[in-house]
């Protein structure tokens, strides 16, 4: 039975900035707790269920901050947790919906961290607990942060490229000077990288219908790969009509899938291609799944989303996640490439096999998530730290 949870804001020695249609993406100056990753440690008769998710809020389409986050485990969350078995995982989520509606990131750090647990508790890891490993071997994704100066653009994606392997690349859209800009970034970064590597467009609902289907057919003699949420989140109707024009393009929603509910409502829409899952966004491994089963029911495909910046746990998560499904059923690349030690080092995990190699990343073979955490260096990094038991 859980009889205890730790809650940990950690610290990120490199700040990390990104610029995109909807905002910008900050982990914020040294010392400042908002922007931080949060990380729990489930205690249950023996065993200690770790996860960490960064809340990306302020700057984007998710409302979660990590004071939000804490508060929201402190007070109501974490109390409800103590006395339950670690694998009354449904029972769990249920009283999630019951007790406090919304809150995705603090719903998916603790439904991570109970899966971690389950896996320690069992010896095995996690995606042996959620189908398997269908795809060991995980092709990553690069996505490529907006600039007024192309050149940093491209810049980014040929390091991803060269020095990585990486062979899917996302640049980010919706340019303030508008869609033709995004056409010439574009064109530009295709022309730096060749014709090998899969590059998709991400706007982050910042162009209009208008402007995605104009975008789109511009964008098709430099072998666009795939449109990810081009127009506003409850647009469906928009998505759907980009979607027809698109011709075989792929269109993802992103923004636009948060719930099970959202899911089928794209569905029912003909809204997507393809459903976003950042586990963040929608709670976790547990609501993943049940997304996962309406995409499949509906014949649509599958994205692991999220940067999981410089955290060796949320990349883990996602790597269980996408491995557990089959590879005809993905579309893209996993996009937890930046908690691989590629713009830096996770600070609580020093030393790491869990790496970027030839573009891939092998899917943790450990209990539970496979990522261990330094107990110094969290002691080292703790900005915040509560303890919620009875």
């Amino acid at each position: 039975m859980i009889d205890r949870i730790e809650i940990f804001v950690t610290e990120l020695p490199v700040r990390l900035k990104r610029i995109f249609s909807s905002g910008s993406y900050d982990t914020g100056p040294l010392g400042r707790v908002l922007g931080k990753p949060v990380l729990v440690r489930i205690h249950a008769d023996g065993v200690v269920g770790c996860a960490q998710i960064r809340p990306i809020a302020p700057g984007h389409f998710v409302s979660d901050t990590t004071q939000s986050v804490v508060a929201a485990i402190r007070e109501i969350y974490g109390p409800d947790l103590l006395g339950r078995d670690i694998f009354d995982i449904e029972g769990i989520n249920e009283s999630f919906d019951l007790r406090l509606a919304g809150n995705p990131a603090a719903r998916a750090v603790l439904d991570i961290a109970l899966h971690d647990a389950m896996g320690k508790a069992v010896g095995l890891p996690v995606h042996k607990l959620i189908g398997g490993a269908c795809q060991p071997n995980i092709p990553l994704e690069w996505s490529v942060s907006l600039a007024d100066d192309v050149g940093v653009m491209v810049a980014e994606a040929t390091r991803a490229v060269d020095e990585f392997g990486i062979q899917v690349l996302c640049l980010k859209a919706a340019d303030r000077r508008g869609w033709r800009q995004d056409v010439r970034n574009f064109e530009t970064v295709r022309k730096a990288v060749g014709d090998d590597v899969v590059i998709g467009v991400d706007p982050n609902t910042g162009w209009s219908v208008a402007d995605a289907i104009a975008a789109t057919h511009a964008l098709r003699p430099f072998d666009l790969g795939y449109i990810e949420q081009p127009v506003a989140r409850r647009n469906l109707r928009g998505m759907a009509a980009v979607r027809r024009e698109a011709a075989g393009v792929p269109v993802m929603a992103d923004e636009g899938i948060f719930t099970l509910q959202d899911a089928y409502a794209l569905a029912e829409a003909g809204a997507a291609d393809a459903l976003c899952i950042k586990l963040y966004k929608i709670g976790g491994l547990t609501p993943a799944r049940k997304i996962a089963a309406v995409a499949e029911a509906a014949d649509i495909m599958l994205n692991v989303g999220g940067l999981a910046t410089q955290s060796q746990l949320e990349a883990a998560a996602a790597a269980h996640f996408y491995a557990s499904v089959p590879q005809r059923r993905m579309m893209g690349a996993g996009e937890f490439v930046f908690g691989l030690n590629t713009t830096a080092p996770d600070p609580l995990v020093p030393e790491t096999d869990f790496v970027i190699r030839n573009g891939c990343v092998e899917v943790p073979k450990g209990p539970g998530l496979g990522v261990i955490i330094d107990e110094d260096a969290l002691r080292k990094y703790t900005l915040l730290h509560e303890v919620v038991k009875a």
